[in-house]
């Protein structure tokens, strides 16, 4: 893996090795238009220098997600698109309370290694440009509740150790010991399942209900500083989201406001706008 950080020598490649294939791929379907096809699999495995099973595996993640789709005895095409759903608070802030329990990570994978197209897009990045890649587990109480994909600039953290990102709130570690203030992040939320690779991770099974969610941070500077696609068990986590429906408020002038999810279009009070306030609740 060469340029692994010392004392990771526990961790496996397979981690990495199953992401690489997933993001090369993911890269593909986000450069077509839907409906159009991915390459068959003898050329993707030729050139991702994969075997068919790796990259069988990580098509068949994609196709579960939504990202991808499978037509017997045709091939496999990027899904159409889907529909987005925005939450928007009134003073264009959420507040986020820390979820219960004790937290605590556990480092599947740290090394360094070029961003990529896609995560150097994200990130704001040449291609080329080093990231620190970490993959860490994230536990509840002992148990395991998620696995977090890490995507950070190399150039902005030199000397990011796997202490920081084992121990500790990682953006703490960011403003005092690399002058790193985090200042927003834009974050999606999807439903999914689990792999088998990441069943076997998180002491579930297989095709597991998962949520999938995807972030990307910035500092006071607006400069993109972290890129995190993460997985957390369906069965001990959920979203809750607590709206602010301002019935006393007078109808507004402007355009109908859209559709807030649990609400039936319409049933908003004049068409006001929603706050909303959202945090994380573990379940026992």
């Amino acid at each position: 893996m060469g340029d692994r950080e010392p004392g990771t020598a526990r961790t496996t490649g397979g981690v990495l090795k199953r992401e690489r294939v997933r993001e090369a791929v993911l890269t593909m379907a986000e450069e077509r238009s839907p409906g159009d096809a991915i390459p068959s699999e003898r050329t993707l495995c030729a050139q991702l220098g994969v075997s068919r099973p790796t990259l069988r595996a990580a098509v068949d993640e994609l196709v579960t997600a939504g990202i991808l789709v499978r037509e017997h005895g045709r091939g496999v095409f990027v899904a159409p698109e889907k529909i987005t759903q925005e939450l928007v608070q009134d003073r264009q802030s959420l507040s986020v309370p820390q979820a219960s329990g004790t937290w605590t990570s556990r480092l599947l994978e740290f090394t360094t290694l070029p961003a990529g197209a896609r995560v150097g897009r994200k990130l704001r990045l040449s291609p080329a440009a080093d990231i620190f890649y970490v993959a860490r587990l994230r536990l509840v109480d002992g148990a395991p509740m998620a696995i977090e994909h890490l995507h950070i600039p190399a150039a902005l953290v030199p000397g990011l150790t796997a202490d920081e990102l084992e121990h500790g709130d990682l953006y703490q570690h960011l403003r005092t010991h690399h002058g790193v203030h985090v200042s927003e992040a834009t974050q999606a939320i999807e439903p999914t399942v689990v792999t088998r690779a990441e069943a076997e991770v998180l002491d579930v099974p297989e095709l597991f209900p998962a949520l999938l969610f995807e972030r990307l941070t910035s500092d006071s500077t607006g400069r993109p500083v972290e890129y995190v696609h993460s997985v957390y068990r369906g069965d001990r986590y959920r979203i809750v989201s607590r709206l602010k429906l301002a019935t006393d408020t007078a109808p507004s002038d402007g355009p109908p406001a859209g559709h807030h999810p649990g609400i039936p279009p319409g049933d908003s009070a004049h068409g006001t706008p929603v706050a909303a306030s959202t945090l994380g609740d573990v379940q026992g």
